[in-house]
C-alpha cells in the first residue's frame, strides 16, 4: 500500500497525477482482496476524533477505531468494553470502573516501546477531561454536565486498571451516557502532538487502525492485529483485513454501486428508489431477493411536529396554537396509518404511543390505538371556538426539502377539516437557526436518542432545556412535567424509574406541544455475500464480526 499525505496546499496541477499513483496503487490492493468491505457515506466526514463523533458518519467511522469503557448490545443493554466491571455507590454519585490489561493502541511512532502502548486508567482522565474542555469545544460537552468539577474530582486514576467518576448528583442514565463515541479513549501524547490536526491521524484501540483518507474521495481503515476482542471460538476479531470509505454525492450512484456489488451495503431508503427495492407493504421487492437482503429493526428515533407554545415568542402571542384543543385537532386531522404507507412503504411504524419509542418504555408500536379521528378533531375545533375552521388564521409549517412530501401529506390532511396550512421549505442552515430562535410557529424535526434511555427523549421538555441552550424547541414548560423529570433523574430503581417516564410521556401527550408522527426504522441493504452485519435499535455501524465471501 502506498500511503502519500494530501494535503489542500498542494498544487493544483500535481494532483491529478498524485491521484493517479495514488488511487491506482490502492485500487489494485483492495479491489484484489475479497475482504474489503466497502460502503458509500454521500453527506461526508468532517472529523475522526470522537471528541466531534456529533453525526452518523462520524460515529460510523469513529466506532471502527476507538472503544469505551462500556458499549450497547443488540437489545440495548449495557456491556463491558475495556472495562471489565464496574461498581456504582449505594448514592449515585461515585462510579469506579476496572479495566482490561490486554488493551492497547494503535500502532504510532509517538509511542516509546516499539510503536506499543497499553491503555490504561490516566488515558480515560485525559480523553474525558479533554471533552469538558472549553477549548476543545467538543459538542459533547453536555454528556459530562452532572460530574463534579470541583477540584479535579470528576476524574481520576488511583491506578492503571482503576478509573473513579464522581459525579455532583445522582443521575441513573450517566453509565449509557458513557456508551457514546464521545467517550472513547485517546492517547494524550498522539493528540496533543497533532493538536486539531487528530482529526485525520487517528489512534484508537478499536478493531481498524487509519490508513489513509483523501477527503472527500475515499477513506480506507485497515485491520488492526492486536485488537483486543477474539470471538466465541477464540479467533482474533476483526474478520475482515479492510474497510474502504466512498463520498459520492449521488445517492443513485450510490444504489447502482450496491447493485452492482462495488458498496456491500447501504442504510436508510431514500424516496428515489423506495419503490424499486421495495413492494408498498414494505417487503424486499422479488426482483432483488437472489441478490441483497433487507435488514430492518425499530430505531429510537421519533420523527414529530413541533408546535411553539411560548407565549412570550414574537411569533406565537395571541397564536390559537397556544389553546391545547387546536393542537389536538390538528393531531387527530393526521392519519399516520396511510402516511407512512403512502410515503414510506410502511418501512416506519405510526407513532400512535407517544413520543418515547415504545421499545425505550418497554412497550411495543403494534396494537396501539389508531389517533386518526377526523369527527373528533373537527369537535375540538369548534370547542376552541372555530367550528369548520372558520376564523382560524393560517398555519405556517416549515421544514427542509427532503421532507416536503411529508408537509403536503399533512396540509392535505389538515384541510379535510377546516384548517388551511402553507407549506414553507427552509434551507437547512435557516430552518435549523429559525427554530433555535424560536421563530417558526410549526415545525417537522426528529429527536434522535444519544444513548438508550427515555430520559433522552424527554429532556425535549424540560424547562430548563429551551432552545437554543437545549433541545426543547417548542419551550413547552409544565411544573409537574419539571418535578417528574428531576425525580427520574435520581430514582435508582429501574422499575420505577420506568413509570415516572411513563407519567411524563402521557403528559406530554395531554398538552401535544408536538405532534409524534412516525417511529423510524433502522433500514439495511446488504449484500447476500456478507455475514454477521447486525442491525441494531441506535442504527451504530458494528464491522468487528463481518465476514465477506465471494460474491
Amino acid at each position: 500500500m502506498l500511503f502519500i499525505s494530501l494535503r489542500h496546499n498542494k498544487s493544483i496541477a500535481a494532483l491529478p497525477l498524485v491521484m493517479l499513483l495514488f488511487f491506482g496503487s490502492c485500487k489494485s490492493n483492495l479491489e484484489s482482496e475479497v475482504n474489503v468491505f466497502r460502503y458509500n457515506e454521500s453527506d461526508g466526514i468532517t472529523s475522526l476524533d470522537p471528541a466531534f463523533a456529533r453525526d452518523f458518519e462520524i460515529m460510523w467511522a469513529t466506532n471502527q477505531l476507538f472503544d469505551g469503557l462500556v458499549e450497547l448490545d443488540s437489545a440495548l443493554e449495557i456491556k463491558p468494553c475495556i472495562a471489565r466491571f464496574w461498581e456504582i455507590s449505594d448514592n449515585g454519585l461515585t462510579y469506579t470502573f476496572h479495566l482490561r490489561d490486554n488493551v492497547y493502541f494503535h500502532p504510532s511512532p509517538l509511542f516509546k516501546a516499539e510503536n506499543k502502548r497499553k491503555v490504561v486508567a490516566s488515558d480515560f482522565c485525559y480523553s474525558f477531561s479533554r471533552i469538558i474542555d472549553p477549548e476543545v469545544a467538543s459538542p459533547g460537552q453536555w454528556i459530562f454536565a452532572h460530574v463534579d468539577t470541583t477540584a479535579g474530582a470528576a476524574f481520576t486514576a488511583p491506578d492503571d486498571s482503576t478509573l473513579v467518576i464522581k459525579l455532583a448528583q445522582p443521575f441513573q442514565p450517566f453509565l449509557g451516557i458513557l456508551t457514546t463515541q464521545y467517550c472513547n479513549v485517546v492517547p494524550k501524547e498522539v493528540v496533543e502532538h497533532y493538536g486539531a490536526d487528530f482529526r485525520n491521524h487517528p489512534i484508537g484501540t478499536g478493531p481498524f487502525k487509519f490508513a489513509f483518507w483523501y477527503e472527500e474521495v475515499a477513506l480506507v481503515f485497515h485491520r488492526f492485529e492486536n485488537f483486543w476482542q477474539k470471538d466465541n471460538l477464540g479467533n482474533s476479531l476483526p474478520y475482515l483485513s479492510a474497510v474502504k470509505i466512498d463520498f459520492v454525492k449521488d445517492v443513485s450512484v450510490e444504489f447502482q454501486g450496491l447493485l452492482q456489488g462495488k458498496y456491500d451495503f447501504i442504510s436508510g431508503i431514500n424516496a428515489s428508489f423506495k419503490d424499486e427495492l421495495l413492494t408498498p407493504d414494505g417487503k424486499l421487492s422479488e426482483v432483488y431477493m437472489d441478490m441483497l437482503k433487507f435488514q430492518k429493526t425499530p430505531f429510537i428515533k421519533t420523527d414529530y411536529l413541533g408546535i411553539l407554545v411560548d407565549p412570550n415568542a414574537e411569533i406565537s402571542k395571541n397564536s390559537p396554537l397556544l389553546n391545547a384543543k387546536v393542537r389536538a385537532a390538528i393531531h387527530h386531522s393526521i392519519n399516520k396509518r396511510e402516511m407512512v404507507r403512502y410515503l414510506r412503504n410502511n418501512t416506519v411504524f405510526p407513532a400512535e404511543s407517544g413520543f418515547v419509542p415504545p421499545a425505550l418504555l418497554g412497550t411495543s408500536h403494534l396494537g396501539q390505538e389508531d389517533t386518526y379521528n377526523p369527527a373528533l378533531a373537527k369537535r375540538l375545533l369548534a370547542d376552541a371556538g372555530y367550528p369548520d375552521g372558520k376564523g382560524l388564521p393560517e398555519i405556517v409549517c416549515s421544514s427542509t426539502a427532503d421532507y416536503a412530501d411529508l408537509l403536503e401529506y399533512i396540509q392535505h390532511e389538515l384541510e379535510k377539516v377546516g384548517v388551511k396550512v402553507r407549506v414553507n421549505i427552509l434551507q437547512g442552515s435557516t430552518f435549523r437557526e429559525q427554530s433555535a430562535k424560536a421563530q417558526l410557529a410549526v415545525f417537522r424535526k426528529s429527536w434522535l436518542a444519544d444513548y438508550a434511555d427515555a430520559e433522552n427523549f424527554l429532556s425535549v421538555f424540560y424547562s430548563p432545556n429551551f432552545a437554543p441552550a437545549g433541545p426543547n424547541y417548542t419551550h413547552f414548560t409544565n411544573a409537574e412535567f419539571d418535578e417528574l423529570y428531576q425525580k427520574a433523574s435520581i430514582e435508582s430503581d429501574s422499575g420505577k424509574r420506568l413509570e415516572l417516564y411513563k407519567r411524563m410521556d402521557s403528559l406530554v401527550s395531554s398538552y401535544t406541544p408536538v405532534i409524534p408522527l412516525y417511529y423510524d426504522q433502522v433500514s439495511h441493504f446488504i449484500r447476500k455475500n456478507i455475514s454477521g452485519l447486525q442491525t441494531n435499535p441506535v442504527n451504530m455501524l458494528d464491522l468487528k464480526t463481518v465476514k465477506k465471501s465471494d460474491d
